[in-house]
C-alpha cells in the first residue's frame, strides 16, 4: 500500500483498533466490516500500531459506541435523514448502524477519499466527496429535507481552534434543527501531541491543536463553565443547532477503560 501522509494514516490506526476490539472473545462490540478489511489489507498493522491489546482499542470502542448511539437515535427520529461524516477515512459506521433508508455522505481529503473508494466502495445510499471539512463547498452537497446529523469523529482535534469555530458557525447557519456530534481531547493530551511525545509502538500521534479543558463546555465561539468530574481522557459532545449549546454524550476516563478490559 502506498505511503500515507500523517493524518490520513490515522484512518488505518483507528481501523486497526476497532477490528481488534471487535475480535475480543465475548465482546458486545461488533464491527465485521473493520475485521474483514484488516484481514484483506496487506499492511503491517500490529508492527506499525501495536497489538491493540491496550487502552487504545478500548478508547476506540468507547468512542465508537457513544457516537453510534447518537447516530442510531437520530435515525430512529429521522429515518430518511442524511448523515454527513466529516473526515470519514476508513470508518465503517454505515455498516454498523444504517437503517436501510438513510443517506450517507462521506467528506474527506482527496487522498483519503481515493483510498476509501478503493477499499470501501460506496453502496447506493452512500456518496463520497473529496473536500476538506474546512472548505464550505461540502455544505451545499447536503440534502436537508429529512433532517441532518453531522458526525466529526476523530477530526476536530487536528484543526486549528479558529477552524473549529468557523465550522460550527457554518453548520449552525446551514443546518438549523440539525446536530453536530464530535469528540474532544483535554488540554494536557493536546499539549503532549504538540510536543511530539505521544507515541504508540512505531506510530506517532499527529499534532492536535484543538482541545477542551476539563471544566469547559463549548459554546461557540466561547467556552462556559461545566461542573464535570476530572480525569477524563476523551469526551463525545453533541452540538444542537443552531443554538450552538453543546451537551455531553459521554466522558471516558481510566475507570471506564479498565472496566472495559
Amino acid at each position: 500500500m502506498e505511503q500515507l501522509s500523517a493524518i490520513p494514516e490515522t484512518a488505518l490506526w483507528t481501523l486497526h483498533h476497532r477490528a481488534v476490539a471487535a475480535r475480543q472473545p465475548g465482546t458486545t462490540f461488533h464491527d465485521p466490516k473493520a475485521v474483514e478489511l484488516t484481514e484483506r489489507l496487506d499492511f503491517p498493522f500490529a508492527e506499525r500500531f501495536g497489538s491493540g491489546q491496550g487502552l487504545g482499542s478500548r478508547m476506540q470502542r468507547h468512542r465508537v459506541e457513544l457516537i453510534d448511539g447518537e447516530v442510531a437515535d437520530f435515525l430512529r427520529r429521522c429515518p430518511r435523514g442524511t448523515v454527513v461524516c466529516l473526515g470519514d477515512g476508513l470508518e465503517t459506521q454505515y455498516w454498523r448502524v444504517d437503517n436501510g433508508r438513510a443517506h450517507w455522505l462521506s467528506v474527506d481529503l482527496p487522498e483519503a477519499i481515493g483510498l476509501r473508494a478503493r477499499l470501501l466502495p460506496p453502496e447506493p445510499r452512500q456518496r463520497l466527496l473529496a473536500c476538506s471539512a474546512t472548505d464550505p463547498a461540502w455544505l451545499a452537497e447536503v440534502e436537508t429535507e429529512h433532517g441532518v446529523m453531522v458526525v466529526a469523529q476523530g477530526l476536530l482535534m487536528y484543526l486549528r481552534p479558529g477552524e473549529v469555530h468557523t465550522l460550527f458557525e457554518r453548520c449552525a447557519d446551514r443546518f438549523p434543527g440539525g446536530t453536530l456530534v464530535f469528540d474532544s481531547i483535554p488540554h494536557w493530551f493536546g499539549r503532549a501531541t504538540l510536543r511530539g511525545v505521544s507515541r504508540q509502538a512505531g506510530y506517532r500521534v499527529p499534532p492536535m491543536p484543538w482541545s477542551v479543558g476539563g471544566r469547559e463546555l463549548l459554546r461557540d465561539p466561547r467556552t462556559v463553565p461545566l461542573a464535570a468530574r476530572h480525569g477524563w481522557l476523551f469526551r463525545v459532545l453533541a452540538l444542537d443547532l443552531p443554538d450552538r449549546r453543546a451537551r455531553i454524550v459521554g466522558s471516558v476516563g481510566l475507570p471506564e477503560l479498565f472496566r472495559a478490559g
